[in-house]
């Protein structure tokens, strides 16, 4: 592609994205915290009405969480004080280990969970090359080593086996919560126990101002994965929750996944496409607004008043086939 078609290719993209900035969301129709179905008491404290710009509540009376609408202060003391405790969980296979982990597993420490008890659990197929990260108090890193499959796909889909089966062995036995992430994005702000919730789901940053039409749901009725319609499109890049949510949401899609192989069938979006269906039939208790998970290339939105995540530059031609 020439420097002028990419020019134009940008300028086109940016205006669309600007234009789907201007759409509306829906609003919360609730007029106080207090009538949330909530996960912790100290959800009474948020502010509902303090974001007019954007969705503050679904409609089953589940928090969706922005800047501006909670007590970051408030939420660190009443979890430290019931003594919650994270593992996030991340997979580096192939080329991923040595052009993400190091930057992301930083960047957590400076970020993520400050002031809770966090353990690492570092999926690799290359255990040595694991960076050693001088980490903060409370906080420890696990090793497992994982097979490297010959399709991305398939590692990504494989992931939910993994992680319910380290729920099980270990996980459940030292943490509340767990948090999934992708390698391939960067801390770069606050992401607190306000994330924390008994089943967590992420709105995805592309989507989350346009109509359901265009949601890219599996459409294929053979898939285990097929929506005809949904609540939002979530990100499977970023899920969470108690443990056992966690594992409940990760066997549910590992199952789908498995029945879909059987019939000869892959989901449009792998994984993320069981996540979806997964929460619309089991709504989550929390959902993350794309302030915790945002791509910088979309340009300015004047509704994401901070990058607590952000996308890494994607090399996936390279990556995916390495």
């Amino acid at each position: 592609m020439s420097n002028q078609n990419t020019n134009i290719f940008m300028f086109f993209f940016l205006y669309l994205s600007f234009l789907i900035g201007l759409l509306q969301m829906d609003k919360c129709s609730l007029e106080s915290a207090k009538m949330l179905i909530l996960d912790n008491m100290v959800d009474a404290s948020l502010d509902l009405q303090s974001r007019h710009d954007v969705q503050t509540c679904t409609s089953w009376r589940a928090p969706i969480i922005w800047e501006g609408m909670f007590d970051p202060h408030h939420y660190d003391q009443k979890h430290k004080e019931e003594g919650s405790s994270v593992a996030l969980t991340v997979f580096a296979v192939g080329s991923y280990m040595e052009v993400y982990l190091e930057t992301f597993l930083k960047s957590s420490e400076h970020y993520f969970m400050l002031g809770l008890p966090v353990s690492y659990y570092v999926f690799t197929d290359t255990p040595e090359k694991v960076p050693n990260i001088e980490l903060g108090p409370q906080r420890r890193l696990k090793v497992i080593k994982v097979e490297k499959y010959t399709r991305w796909q398939d590692i990504s889909m494989m992931r939910m086996k993994i992680i319910s089966d380290t729920i099980e062995s270990d996980i459940r036995h030292r943490c509340t919560h767990v948090f999934c992430f992708d390698v391939d994005q960067v801390f770069t702000w606050r992401f607190g126990p306000e994330a924390l919730g008994d089943s967590v789901a992420l709105l995805h940053s592309y989507y989350y101002r346009l109509p359901k039409k265009l949601f890219t749901y599996d459409r294929n009725p053979k898939s285990k994965a097929y929506m005809e319609t949904g609540d939002f499109y979530y990100h499977a890049a970023v899920f969470g929750g108690t443990w056992k949510s966690v594992k409940a949401l990760t066997d549910a899609c590992y199952k789908g996944i498995m029945e879909d192989k059987e019939n000869n069938v892959e989901a449009l979006w792998h994984d993320e496409s069981h996540l979806n269906k997964y929460f619309w039939l089991h709504k989550p208790s929390r959902i993350l607004s794309p302030e915790y998970c945002w791509d910088t290339i979309i340009g300015y939105r004047r509704d994401i008043k901070v990058f607590r995540l952000i996308w890494a530059p994607k090399h996936y031609i390279t990556l995916r086939t390495s």
